[in-house]
């Protein structure tokens, strides 16, 4: 009689959020654990409402899961079949149904003036969180990178 073995490596999961500089120093961090949310806000910088565009952490994956744009305006708009685009009642529109892994788990932004406000916004602990990236690095390309927990941190 055989028997089948089989092996599951325990993934590697990533457990933070963080945002670096292009040389590496990290700016800033925090828990965002499987299943924890966040979104990059920005005002627009023609028709000065905000934008944002929503992450998930899907079992170490970081998703972009949804988009809000209150117009049509310049840069914006749905591409089809990325996502489904659904009215948010206001005037503007949400697109749901993303769900892109990120590649890499980060990708790189040139953080706009405070004009612009770019910031990450987070819920923890029944509480809404924000970190303005502009107000630490106006002008600087930096990495939004969701990574796993370093022990000596």
């Amino acid at each position: 009689m055989a028997v089948l073995v089989s092996f599951v490596a325990n993934p590697v999961w990533a457990d933070r959020l963080q945002v670096t500089r292009a040389q590496g120093e990290r700016l800033w961090h925090t828990a965002m654990p499987n299943g924890a949310r966040w979104c990059v806000e920005w005002e627009h910088s023609v028709e000065h409402f905000t934008v944002r565009d929503c992450y998930l952490n899907a079992a170490g994956s970081m998703q972009l899961e949804r988009s809000h744009q209150p117009d049509f305006a310049a840069g914006l708009g749905h591409t089809l079949s990325r996502g489904k685009q659904v009215s948010d009642g206001e005037g503007g529109y949400w697109i749901e149904e993303i769900d892109e892994p990120v590649p890499g788990n980060q990708y790189a932004l040139r953080v706009g003036a405070m004009a612009v406000n770019h910031r990450l916004v987070w819920q923890q602990d029944g509480a809404r969180h924000v970190y303005s990236l502009s107000r630490r690095a106006a002008g600087e390309r930096v990495w939004i990178q969701l990574v796993k927990t370093d022990e000596k941190h």
